[in-house]
């Protein structure tokens, strides 16, 4: 990353961050599954099944990310899935939900919700999907 452009290393440092954040994520979710069941929305189908299903995702998009050819469709599903989780975790900082190894406060909540969209921003950049703030040189 010696040399690199700042674009270039930040995007290199974010993608293996996400590497580490859905590799864990995902291995929860597919260890601990019942764990979250009290978090999920009631309109949901399936909910275990669905926790499950995303562990799988997080794992999956986070193996993409290694990989030139995927990560592009590696950022935009991770991307997909932060919006996609985002009602799981309002239902858990609104009902005050306790999952164990979280903390309970809205000392956590709080930043967690407003950094979601970040994550996604995080996801576009690191898949190479985005350039945003970095691009230069355009005009409105």
């Amino acid at each position: 990353m010696i040399g690199q452009p700042i674009e270039a290393a930040g995007r290199v440092w974010l993608r293996q961050a996400l590497i580490v954040l859905y590799g864990g994520i995902g291995a929860v979710h597919l260890a601990a599954p019942d764990a979250l069941m009290p978090i999920m929305p009631d309109w949901v189908p399936a909910p275990r099944l669905v926790i499950l299903a995303t562990g799988l995702c997080e794992l999956a998009g986070a193996a993409a990310l290694l990989s030139p050819r995927l990560r592009r469709a590696a950022g935009g599903g991770l991307a997909l899935y932060a919006l996609c989780v985002w009602p799981a975790n309002l239902k858990q900082a609104l009902e005050g939900i306790h999952v164990a190894g979280l903390p309970d406060s809205w000392w956590y909540h709080g930043p967690r919700l407003a950094f979601q969209p970040v994550l996604i921003w995080a996801a576009l950049f690191a898949g190479g999907l985005t350039d945003w703030p970095f691009r230069r040189g355009r005009s409105a």
